[in-house]
C-alpha cells in the first residue's frame, strides 16, 4: 500500500487524528493550571490543522476508491473546521465553569470526533464508509447535547436526539441494503451505472434521504430539533446548527449527483416538496415561539429548506451556491448563538425572547452584532446572506423550477417579519428590569468579530466565490 498516498489523499482526517490524540494527551498530563490554557492549545491547533489543509490538492483515492479526494472536499472540511473553531472560542466561558470546568477534555474530544465523522462522510466512495462516518458523526454528538447531564432538559434532549438518529440510522441502512441487493455493489461510481430508477431502488433512495434528512432537520424529519436545540447547552445547539448541518447537506447534493443521477426525476419530485414544507412550516412555527432557542431551532429549519434550493438543480453552480450559502450561513447564525450563549452566562439563564427587550440600552454591541447577524440571515442586502440567498435562488430558478422560487421569496417576507420580532425586543420594546451590562470573554469576542467580518464582507468580496467555484466543477 502506499502510505504516501493516504497521506495526501487524506491530510484533513490524519491530521484532525493528530490533533485529537494531542488534546487527549494534555487532558491525561496537564495539571490544574494547565487546563486553564487548554481552550488556547485546543484552539491553536485546530488553527493549523486549518492552515495546513485550506490548500486545496491534487485528485486521489485510497482503500480501493472507499475514500475520494477531490480540492472541493478541502474547501467544505476547511469551512467546517472554521465552524468548530468559532464554536471552541465561544465555549471557553462555559467550560470554565464549575460543573463543567473538568470535563473540557471530553468536550474537545467529543467535538473533534463527530468533525472526524463528517470529514469521511464528506470523502466517501462507497456507502460502508459512508455510514460509519455518519455514526462517527452522530453518536458523539449525542453525548454533546446531553453534556449538561443534571440538567432535566440536557438529558432529555441526549435521549430524543440519540432516539430519533437510531431510527434515522437504521432507516438509512435498510436503504441502502436494498441498493446493494438491486446493484450488487456499494461503491458509488459502480452503482450509478446500474441505477434503473425500479420501484424498490425508489423505496431505497427514500430511506436514504430520511436518513440525511434527519441530520440537515428536513420537514418532516425535524421533530426533534426544537426540543434538541433548548435542550442543549448553548455553544453545543450552535455547533449542531451549522457544522453538522453543512456536512450533511454537501454529502446529500453529492450522492444525489453521483449516485442517484439516473433517478434525478424521482428525487427532485421528493426535495420539491420537502423543500416547500421545511420553509414553510418552520416560519409559521417560528413566529409562535418565546424561547430563543427554540425560535433558531425553526430558523435553522427554514435555512435548510432554503439550502435544498441549491441542492434541487443537481448541477455545479448549485454546488457552489450551497459551499457559499453554507460559510454564509455560518457566519451568521454562529454570531447570533454566540450572543444568546454569553447572555445566557452573564444573565443567569435568559434565554427568552422577552428577556431581550431593552438589550440595546445596557449591552450596545451586543444588540448591534445581533441584528446584523439576524439582518444577514433575513437576506437583507448589502450583508452577506443576501447574496447568498441570491445564488440559491438562482441555482433553483436556473433547473426550472420557477413555482419554487416564488413560494421561497414569499416565505422570505415571513422570516424577515419573525427575525425582526427580536430586534424589536431589543431596540423598542420597555423593560423595568433589561440585562445588566457586562463585558463578554476574550474568546466569545474573537469570536464574534470573526462572525461580524464574515456577516459584512462576504457578500461583497467576490474571491471567496469564485474561489469556491474554481472547484466546483471537479466532482
Amino acid at each position: 500500500m502506499d502510505y504516501s498516498n493516504i497521506f495526501t489523499s487524506m491530510q484533513a482526517e490524519v491530521t484532525l487524528i493528530a490533533v485529537i490524540v494531542l488534546l487527549f494527551l494534555y487532558d491525561l498530563i496537564a495539571g490544574e493550571r494547565g487546563r486553564r490554557r487548554f481552550s488556547a492549545v485546543a484552539c491553536g491547533l485546530l488553527a493549523l490543522q486549518v492552515a495546513v489543509n485550506v490548500v486545496p490538492g491534487t485528485p486521489g483515492e485510497v482503500f480501493g476508491g472507499m475514500f475520494q479526494y477531490v480540492p472541493m472536499h478541502s474547501i467544505v472540511k476547511s469551512v467546517l473546521t472554521v465552524g468548530t473553531l468559532i464554536v471552541f472560542l465561544q465555549a471557553d466561558a462555559w467550560l470554565r465553569r464549575g460543573d463543567t470546568a473538568h470535563k473540557q477534555g471530553e468536550f474537545y474530544i467529543l467535538t473533534l470526533s463527530t468533525l472526524l465523522g463528517m470529514y469521511l462522510m464528506v470523502g466517501a466512495g462507497n456507502f460502508l464508509l459512508f455510514f460509519i462516518g455518519m455514526e462517527l458523526a452522530s453518536v458523539p454528538m449525542a453525548c454533546l447535547v446531553a453534556f449538561d447531564k443534571y440538567k432535566r432538559y440536557s438529558a432529555e434532549a441526549g435521549a430524543k436526539y440519540i432516539l430519533c438518529a437510531l431510527f434515522a440510522s437504521g432507516l438509512m441502512l435498510y436503504g441502502i441494503s436494498f441498493f446493494y441487493g438491486t446493484t450488487g455493489t456499494l461503491y458509488f461510481d459502480d452503482m450509478a451505472a446500474r441505477i434503473t430508477g425500479s420501484p424498490l431502488q425508489i423505496m431505497a433512495m427514500v430511506f436514504f434521504f430520511a436518513g440525511l434528512g434527519f441530520k440537515i432537520s428536513l420537514v418532516p424529519f425535524h421533530l426533534w430539533t426544537a426540543d434538541t436545540y433548548q435542550g442543549a447547552p448553548t455553544t453545543v445547539t450552535s455547533y449542531l446548527s451549522v457544522v453538522s448541518k453543512g456536512s450533511a447537506a454537501f454529502v446529500l447534493m453529492t450522492v444525489l449527483m453521483k449516485v442517484f443521477g439516473p433517478m434525478i426525476g424521482q428525487w427532485q419530485t421528493l426535495l420539491y416538496a420537502v423543500t416547500v414544507l421545511s420553509i414553510t412550516v418552520a416560519n409559521l412555527f417560528a413566529i409562535r415561539q418565546k424561547d430563543l432557542k427554540r425560535f433558531l431551532a425553526f430558523s435553522s429549519i427554514s435555512q435548510a429548506g432554503y439550502i435544498m434550493l441549491a441542492v434541487i438543480g443537481g448541477s455545479a453552480f448549485g454546488m457552489t451556491s450551497l459551499v457559499f450559502y453554507v460559510l454564509v450561513y455560518m457566519a451568521a447564525n454562529l454570531a447570533v448563538f454566540g450572543v444568546v450563549s454569553t447572555v445566557e452566562q452573564h444573565s443567569g439563564g435568559k434565554v427568552g425572547i422577552e428577556d431581550y427587550n431593552g438589550l440595546y440600552r445596557t449591552n450596545p454591541k451586543l444588540a448591534v452584532m445581533m441584528t446584523l447577524a439576524l439582518f444577514s440571515l433575513a437576506g437583507i442586502p448589502p450583508f452577506a446572506g443576501f447574496f447568498s440567498k441570491f445564488f440559491v435562488f438562482a441555482a433553483a430558478f436556473k433547473g426550472g423550477f420557477h413555482l419554487l422560487v416564488f413560494i421561497a421569496l414569499v416565505n422570505t417576507v415571513v422570516s424577515l417579519y419573525y427575525y425582526l420580532l427580536v430586534v424589536k425586543a431589543m431596540y423598542i420594546t420597555p423593560s423595568d428590569a433589561p440585562i445588566a451590562a457586562f463585558r463578554s470573554d476574550r474568546g466569545t469576542r474573537i469570536s464574534l468579530v470573526c462572525c461580524l467580518a464574515g456577516v459584512l464582507l462576504l457578500g461583497v468580496v467576490s474571491a471567496v466565490y469564485d474561489g469556491i467555484n474554481l472547484y466546483a466543477y471537479g466532482l
